[in-house]
């Protein structure tokens, strides 16, 4: 089956088997590897990508079910070298220790801070529930995720 999907701003057309979920295409077809596949089960978060803009777990759907779909993995974040503000809040305020996790976190966050601009903590912990970190603790992830808000907002 053919699927066209436009990934981090360059449009890409593949055959591919229709029960390929997208996180494998991404990950098998287009080698964005950044993408984690941690549970196949939409439990941990790591494959957290945009699909139009939405953040979605990418080990849930088919690839096929976002053909025509624009999509941004962790690799599309950044503007070229220069890190999205969400990537840099992350690294000054070590927001991730293993990195395994780190991926869907950052896709999460952008979904969060795109929703809400000035989000509480507790509403920054609310957004996280779908994304598992075993190393952390969330606390400077929560700091990141502030920090970021911060610096989007200008």
């Amino acid at each position: 089956m053919n699927v066209t999907l436009k990934v981090n701003g360059e449009s890409f057309t593949h055959e591919i088997e229709p029960r390929m979920s997208l996180s494998q295409y991404l990950r098998e077809v287009l080698d964005l590897t950044g993408t984690h596949i941690g549970c196949d089960t939409s439990g941990c978060g790591a494959c957290t990508v945009t699909v139009d803009g939405d953040a979605v777990k990418s080990c849930t759907i088919l690839a096929v079910q976002a053909d025509g779909c624009e999509i941004t993995t962790i690799e599309g974040m950044a503007n070229g070298t220069q890190m999205h503000p969400i990537q840099a809040a992350f690294k000054e305020h070590h927001g991730l220790q293993c990195g395994f996790c780190t991926p869907g976190m950052v896709m999460t966050a952008a979904d969060i801070l795109k929703n809400n601009s000035n989000p509480t903590e507790k509403e920054i912990r609310d957004g996280l529930k779908g994304n598992f970190c075993r190393c952390t603790g969330y606390h400077n992830i929560v700091k990141s995720i502030q920090h970021a808000a911060e610096h989007i907002k200008g």
